[in-house]
């Protein structure tokens, strides 16, 4: 049987690869959603949202859907969750927000698909976890085209950089990532009455384009 440490290894040597937007991430977060939705405890799943770079229209991404799926209780996923998914083969981790192996944690499971390629990472967490944070990034880089152009460019330079260090790639783009989510806080809280300061793009390009 696969140790921790041999399946730690065994993720991060997946090569970073950043490819242009695919009008099919949409779909494919919406499949994922419903098999979740349908092989999961109800009474432990809340809203499934799709989040990352492959939610943003036009924005070169990794391809694999990043998806953000509230719990009701982390501690219940460990007993409830994570055997029925294991079956199926994802990965599972026991992830925490920061550097260091303390709270808050979440949960993380990675889908594979033909040739064992990444295709979805799913990200569970409760309702008041940090990692809801990653949706008002997604929509401040879908309302500003001007900063989901600067992140485009940061994650390709950092992705030449860092092809075979999946930490140090993550960890160079929290600087963009905390500054823009910070900027979108605060346009939030300025702006209550919901206009937005910049273009919103749509969740998905119009027919023909």
């Amino acid at each position: 049987m696969e140790t921790l440490e041999e399946k730690i290894a065994r993720v991060l040597k997946d090569e970073i690869e950043i490819v242009p937007w695919d009008p099919r991430w949409p779909s494919m977060f919406e499949e994922e959603r419903l098999h979740l939705s349908a092989c999961l405890p109800c009474d432990l799943i809340g809203r499934i949202e799709h989040f990352g770079s492959t939610s943003v229209p036009g924005l070169p991404a990794k391809p694999v859907i990043d998806m953000l799926v509230e719990v009701s209780s982390l501690e219940e996923t460990k007993r409830s969750i994570v055997p029925v998914l294991e079956a199926r083969e994802y990965d599972y981790f026991w992830r925490p927000l920061g550097d260091e192996m303390r709270p808050p944690f979440y949960a993380w499971f990675i889908k594979r698909g033909a040739g064992g390629r990444r295709t979805h990472h799913i990200h569970m967490a409760e309702a008041d976890s940090p990692l809801w944070d990653g949706l008002l990034f997604r929509d401040r880089l879908r309302a500003c085209p001007e900063t989901a152009a600067e992140y485009a460019a940061l994650k390709m330079e950092l992705a030449a950089k860092y092809r075979t260090d999946r930490v140090a790639y993550t960890a160079a783009k929290a600087e963009f990532i905390g500054r823009i989510t910070r900027m979108a806080k605060k346009s939030l809280s300025e702006n209550r009455e919901g206009e937005p300061e910049c273009r919103v793009l749509p969740a998905k390009p119009a027919a023909g384009q």
